[in-house]
């Protein structure tokens, strides 16, 4: 069995630095989408807590 040569180690790219107003971008939108999914969120828990609270009162 022959062993093959171990390739040279290379260093690990970085990713470029985003610029300062492509970070704020990025988390402008970022930001946007944590809000609408706690709206959604928040809708989905009143929907439920409605169909849930006349079970309740019928009791």
């Amino acid at each position: 069995m022959t062993e093959r040569p171990k390739p040279a180690p290379q260093e690990p790219r970085a990713a470029p630095n985003p610029t300062e107003q492509a970070r704020a971008e990025r988390e402008a939108r970022l930001a946007a989408a944590l809000r609408e999914n706690l709206r959604r969120r928040k809708a989905q828990a009143r929907a439920r807590q409605e169909s849930s609270s006349p079970d309740l009162k019928e009791s």
